[in-house]
């Protein structure tokens, strides 16, 4: 019976042994493929942010903000695609940079300019159907925020979102 035990030892020394290098040699391949795309990331990071394409958005202190409601729920339809209607109902809020130079100048006009934002609004969440509405809420409101920074010629609007959205 020891000799059996014995063995049984030696054959699962052996067989441990094994996995443990065929588990090693995967591990490290696959340690360097994260390194690879981590890499990769990086360095599409520092393009960005060196090449003046799309830079990282400057961080605004809670303190030096300051966040404007449009008061009323828009009821917009959307595009079609389906041959059904189908409306999307949205609240929406801008936040704002209080320490940005063209705050004094562009934020009095906000409220007077609310019906034309409105219209930008409803100009952006109409382009989309009910399902791409529904995949795509960010990317509708980094539209929104695009369209109210170019009304303004300004980034003192750092910030557009959904307070709430329904859609049917």
């Amino acid at each position: 019976m020891s000799v059996i035990i014995l063995a049984l030892v030696a054959v699962n020394v052996v067989l441990t042994g094994i996995i443990m290098f065929s588990t090693v040699s995967a591990n490290r391949k696959t340690i360097a493929l994260v390194d690879d795309i981590a890499a990769i990331l990086n360095l599409e990071l520092e393009k960005t942010a060196e090449g003046g394409e799309e830079a990282e958005p400057e961080m605004v202190l809670p303190e030096n903000s300051e966040v404007y409601d449009i008061a009323d729920a828009m009821t917009i339809a959307l595009k079609s695609s389906d041959g059904k209607d189908h409306y999307a109902l949205c609240s929406v809020s801008f936040s704002i940079n209080k320490e940005d130079p063209d705050y004094k100048t562009y934020q009095p006009l906000f409220s007077a300019k609310e019906s034309k934002i409105k219209s930008e609004i409803i100009e952006v969440v109409g382009q989309y159907t009910k399902e791409e509405a529904q995949a795509n809420v960010h990317g509708i409101e980094e539209a929104i925020l695009k369209k109210v920074q170019e009304m303004f010629d300004s980034k003192f609007v750092y910030e557009a979102y959904f307070r709430d959205i329904k859609f049917q």
